[in-house]
């Protein structure tokens, strides 16, 4: 993909969106489920769209929350529910229409007080702190979760998520009903939908306004070694990117005596303080150097700069004298990290990846003796590992991950920004190098990583042929010199469905998968030869593809 010559260039008024225009419409235009493109449709992070195509309007909030509360009635769900949002246009009205339909079924909804914003990690660690005090109540009820966030998308954009009682993102036989529940809703013209007035919700004993930030900030020191990071007076920069954990910082650096400085304290539903993406559009997208120009700036002022999308479920980490880290390369160092310095965390856990994550962490786990789990992409595929504390580690390429608590306890089962930002101040408190040095010396032990994801554009037709993908598909012996060692339509670690295709040498590997949203396959390939050697990959891939595809 080209580089937009704006790229990375601070947002001109031409492309902001135009906020009022997007709220009205969200209230005065409702959506044709005869087209599909308006439709609920969940992909791996809930629902998504905007008012300005009818994707993300009212009626769809109304049809999907009473869609969820129709699963907890199902299921025996009883307990409230955490309603959570971050800093988008769209969420507010999403939140307020999300209320009017769980206080009108007499669902308990806890909500941030000042109606304020709560990250995707602090509903999941509400979650399961509520549930935990259930249990040691002998009480029959649990709570669950919904977050209003479209994540790092563009400002125009909505979104809502799900995550039932362990925490985590719900999975697709859960979504894939709240979906079909929905889309009759809207069909019905949301005849059997319950909603009251949000004044009228707001009277009721259904609505608790509580602190969710304090008993997330006091039990971080269960998780990160905060008090390294004070002794070692680690200075650490920190841009929210306008996101929902902007409040959590200042508690933070006052409960544990941290450094910590706000580079970036603004808040605007249109973003208008962002550099722009590659592709020249806002996107608040912390893995991209592009979006993360105005931290990059702050670089040499500290020893460590974090960066956060809206939800907090993502991380960036930003070095002095390097620049911002490859989210591979943070993750193999952070497991690193962790298996050296978890000295409660038992052998026997295993450590989570994607089949598309760098197989740099694969010769981590080998060297560290410990058991790699590697699952399709989306993290939902660590929860039941980090809610039974079986899974020390879950991550994803696409810079989000969580890890287990110092005793080797479950501290969340969604993706944590914070902590992931945090333990980079702990590993240079610790080590005394940034996650960027300790890389470099990762790459010295194991080889040089070469990695790199290209999108494709793809026909409807081939696209849907990636499901019906075989082994028997790919007869070729080599790939790039070297021979085949394995073609996976399975992931190894799980024998769930890839989607698309995973083929392994002893020194590369490439997997190529569908959008679940557009017309693309994305195609994913590390060599630890050279860079040649991965374009060398990245062609015989697309070769062998191809005739798969034909032959399909």
């Amino acid at each position: 993909m080209s580089i937009n010559k704006r790229a990375g260039l601070v947002a001109q008024q031409k492309d902001l969106v135009n906020i009022p225009r997007l709220i009205s419409h969200y209230y005065r235009i409702n959506p044709d489920v005869v087209y599909s493109e308006q439709k609920v449709s969940f992909g791996t992070s809930g629902h998504r769209g905007t008012s300005l195509l009818a994707s993300f309007n009212q009626h769809h909030i109304w049809a999907i929350v009473q869609a969820v509360v129709d699963y907890r009635y199902l299921n025996g769900i009883t307990g409230p529910i955490f309603l959570g949002m971050d800093t988008h246009a769209l969420s507010h009205p999403a939140f307020i229409s999300a209320m009017e339909v769980l206080v009108a079924n007499q669902v308990n909804v806890i909500a941030q007080k000042d109606e304020s914003y709560t990250p995707t990690p602090v509903v999941s660690h509400a979650i399961l702190s509520a549930n935990k005090q259930f249990e040691a109540e002998n009480s029959k009820l649990c709570a669950d979760g919904l977050i209003i966030t479209p994540s790092h998308n563009p400002p125009q954009d909505g979104g809502i998520k799900y995550n039932p009682p362990h925490g985590g993102p719900a999975g697709s036989d859960i979504t894939s009903w709240i979906e079909q529940r929905a889309n009759d809703y809207l069909k019905s013209n949301l005849d059997g939908i319950k909603i009251t007035e949000y004044a009228s919700a707001l009277s009721t004993q259904y609505v608790e306004w509580r602190d969710l930030i304090n008993p997330y900030v006091e039990d971080l020191e269960n998780v990160i070694d905060m008090k390294a990071i004070a002794d070692k007076k680690v200075r650490i920069g920190v841009d929210p990117l306008g996101g929902s954990g902007i409040y959590y910082w200042e508690p933070i650096a006052k409960k544990y005596d941290l450094d910590i400085a706000l580079v970036n304290d603004k808040v605007d539903p249109a973003f208008g303080f962002m550099t722009l993406d590659k592709d020249g559009k806002i996107r608040m997208d912390c893995s991209s150097p592009f979006s993360m120009k105005g931290l990059l700036s702050h670089q040499e002022n500290f020893d460590i700069c974090i960066g956060n999308d809206p939800d907090f479920d993502r991380h960036g980490i930003v070095c002095p004298s390097f620049g911002l880290m490859n989210p591979n390369h943070y993750l193999a160092v952070a497991i690193d990290y962790l298996l050296n310095h978890r000295i409660k965390w038992a052998k026997s856990l295993s450590i989570g990846k994607t089949l598309v994550s760098s197989a740099m962490i694969d010769r981590i786990c080998k060297h560290n003796q410990s058991h790699l789990l590697e699952v399709p992409v989306g993290f939902k595929w660590f929860v039941e590992g980090l809610s039974n504390s079986t899974i020390a580690f879950g991550g994803e390429e696409s810079a989000g991950a969580a890890f287990l608590r110092h005793d080797g306890t479950t501290w969340c089962t969604d993706k944590d920004g914070f902590i992931l930002g945090l333990l980079a101040a702990e590993i240079y408190a610790i080590t005394g190098k940034t996650p960027a040095q300790r890389y470099q010396e990762l790459e010295q032990q194991f080889g040089q990583s070469f990695y790199q994801r290209v999108d494709s554009p793809i026909d409807l037709e081939k696209k849907a042929k990636f499901a019906t993908l075989s082994t028997e598909k790919f007869s070729a012996d080599e790939l790039a010199g070297e021979q085949i060692i394995d073609v996976l339509t399975h992931a190894s670690g799980n024998g769930a469905a890839i989607g698309g295709i995973k083929i392994i040498t002893e020194n590369a590997w490439f997997a190529a998968r569908p959008s679940g949203t557009e017309a693309l396959f994305k195609l994913y390939a590390e060599s630890f030869i050279s860079e040649s050697h991965l374009q060398q990959v990245i062609s015989e891939a697309n070769q062998m593809i191809e005739v798969a595809l034909l032959n399909g």
